[in-house]
């Protein structure tokens, strides 16, 4: 009897084991993956929205001047909510570079190559009403777009967007600076007014010119070869038409 005992004993123990490891419902719980839909809720999704108003940790934004532009009352700032320094202003050369001279141009005219290419000419940033925008103005724009323009809010960050700004008001400085403030090293190198001045577009380190083209700006064109009609302006080339 006492053989049979102790067999019994120990299948009991491996039986009992066993079933343990069957159940899985900590280990695999019923659940739904992203996006899923759920015919629990009556909008058929298994996402549950955040209460209105809710804010992620960490996004409260509660620097005005620093996310919106404007100081409390709803007024553009005039000075940046961040410390500018050469960093910045070359991120804000390379940022803008990238996202804002297609259409603004390399130096800020707004004969960017987009804009060669029969697109619409945004204003030049040399001109007195934008020299006198404030700095919100800039942001408000980048963040939320203006006109044909849309907005950057995706392609900039917060910091990014100021970078650009500060970049932007370094075009507009050099465009108006007045050779007596240089420092004497960089004033050596100023071409004497005895030399004819250089065009702007043609200072612009651009591609080579687009033979396609006659009289731009004055008659903007789209290049053969390009899908759509011909701008004004355009003459055959020698590419063949897209299809």
């Amino acid at each position: 009897m006492k053989r049979l005992f102790k067999p019994l004993i120990a299948l009991g123990v491996v039986s009992l084991g066993l079933a343990g490891c069957s159940r899985l419902d900590m280990q695999d719980q019923p659940k739904y993956k992203p996006e899923r839909p759920s015919d629990f809720f009556a909008d058929g999704r298994s996402e549950r929205q955040p209460l209105p108003g809710t804010i992620a940790r960490g996004a409260l934004e509660e620097d005005t001047a620093f996310y919106v532009g404007t100081d409390d009352q709803g007024n553009d700032i005039t000075a940046f909510p961040i410390a500018v320094d050469r960093a910045v202003i070359l991120r804000g050369q390379q940022r803008y570079d990238i996202y804002c001279a297609p259409c603004h141009g390399r130096i800020g005219n707004g004969l960017g190559m987009i804009v060669r290419r029969g697109l619409k000419q945004p204003p030049s940033y040399h001109i007195d009403r934008l020299r006198d925008a404030p700095i919100g103005h800039y942001y408000n724009v980048i963040t939320n777009g203006y006109g044909a323009m849309l907005n950057y809010a995706q392609q900039l960050e917060p910091r990014d967007r100021w970078a650009v700004i500060a970049y932007i008001r370094v075009l507009q400085y050099s465009e108006n600076a007045n050779v007596n403030d240089l420092p004497q090293e960089a004033r050596s190198r100023v071409p004497p007014t005895s030399q004819p001045p250089i065009a702007a577009q043609a200072n612009e380190p651009l591609v080579t010119r687009d033979a396609d083209f006659t009289d731009f700006p004055a008659k903007p064109a789209t290049p053969s070869g390009v899908p759509g009609a011909h701008g004004a302006g355009a003459v055959p080339g020698s590419q063949p038409e897209r299809k």
